[in-house]
């Protein structure tokens, strides 16, 4: 998995420190990223990776330490400096105007103004180089959360990022979303970009990163190969003790039927909505049912039509505790 690394670095970071009231945020962290290096940053919830990383995109300003870009030091005041450079951000929660088509939330993301038919072709040409297929005019609403997040991703492939920061993206993925999201991370680190990666999810960074950077209490306690490491010997380092297995419990026999969907049938909301056809199923006390299939096939109507937001046809269509 470890790519040759040497000298200059794309960017590196050296004794960045950033406080705040009460709390170090970051305390003297230094870490450097190849060209065409996926480098995750590791740590529990408050160890300082999304301050750390807010910081090389500008939205946050270092107290102390110095940033280098291609070997020179570099101030970035504000994320538009950043793109300047060639450093884009997928942020964890998504930045999208609902109401508005994936076009138009393309185009106000760009320093320069630019739309209509060229930017929607530009948009369809790239979105199927790196394999993230989008309709430019489809609206936001209509789309799952992996569909958005590609989104998010075109509004920085669009700018042909150097570096590309990447803050939890796959935590609201399904399997299927995070295997297409690695092939085209991969396929951009194998064009030049690097890539910095935040996750909780220590296959992921074992499979996909070539070194990770781990913090603990916002400073450097390792650096690694993860692919050279387990999951165990990660979250060793990122805790700072070894991990005690949880204790197992036997699981309790299911009770009755308290959630009976039959025969439901709800016509498409939209365009680009998906119609339920002869949907059944039983949910039992104490049961924990899994509702599975690549994303855009039904689950979000579904869900829509146990919570009541679209009524049923029919009923007796879905029944709780025997009642409609």
């Amino acid at each position: 998995m470890s790519i040759p690394v040497a000298a200059p670095w794309r960017l590196e970071l050296r004794g960045i420190t950033k406080r705040f009231p009460g709390v170090v945020a970051n305390d003297g962290v230094s870490l450097a990223v190849a060209p065409g290096e996926i480098h995750a940053v590791l740590g529990e919830n408050g160890a300082g990776k999304s301050t750390l990383v807010k910081i090389v995109y500008g939205l946050l300003q270092a107290d102390a330490g110095e940033i280098l870009w291609d070997g020179n030091a570099v101030h970035i005041p504000d994320p538009k400096a950043a793109r300047r450079l060639g450093i884009g951000m997928v942020l964890q929660h998504f930045s999208l105007f609902e109401a508005m088509t994936v076009l138009d939330n393309v185009a106000l993301a760009l320093d320069a103004p630019e739309c209509g038919p060229g930017l929607a072709a530009r948009l369809r040409d790239t979105s199927r180089l790196y394999g993230l297929p989008l309709d430019p005019a489809q609206p936001i609403y209509a789309l799952s959360a992996g569909e958005r997040q590609r989104v998010e991703i075109m509004r920085c492939l669009l700018r042909a990022p150097r570096l590309l920061v990447m803050d939890e993206p796959t935590s609201v993925l399904t399997s299927q979303e995070t295997d297409r999201l690695f092939e085209t991370l991969r396929r951009l680190a194998a064009d030049g970009c690097s890539i910095l990666y935040i996750s909780h999810k220590l296959a992921e960074i074992r499979a996909l990163c070539h070194r990770a950077t781990v913090l603990r209490g916002g400073r450097v306690v390792a650096t690694c190969d993860p692919s050279a490491e387990t999951a165990g010997t990660l979250a060793a380092m990122m805790i700072g003790t070894q991990l005690r297995a949880p204790a197992s419990r036997a699981r309790a026999a299911p009770g009755a039927v308290r959630l009976r969907v039959d025969g439901l049938d709800l016509p498409a909301a939209g365009a680009h909505g998906t119609a339920l056809r002869g949907i059944s199923l039983a949910a039992r006390a104490g049961e924990v049912l899994g509702i599975a299939g690549v994303a855009g096939n039904g689950q979000n109507e579904l869900v829509l039509a146990l919570s009541g937001e679209r009524p049923a046809l029919r009923d007796d269509a879905v029944l709780l505790d025997g009642r409609p």
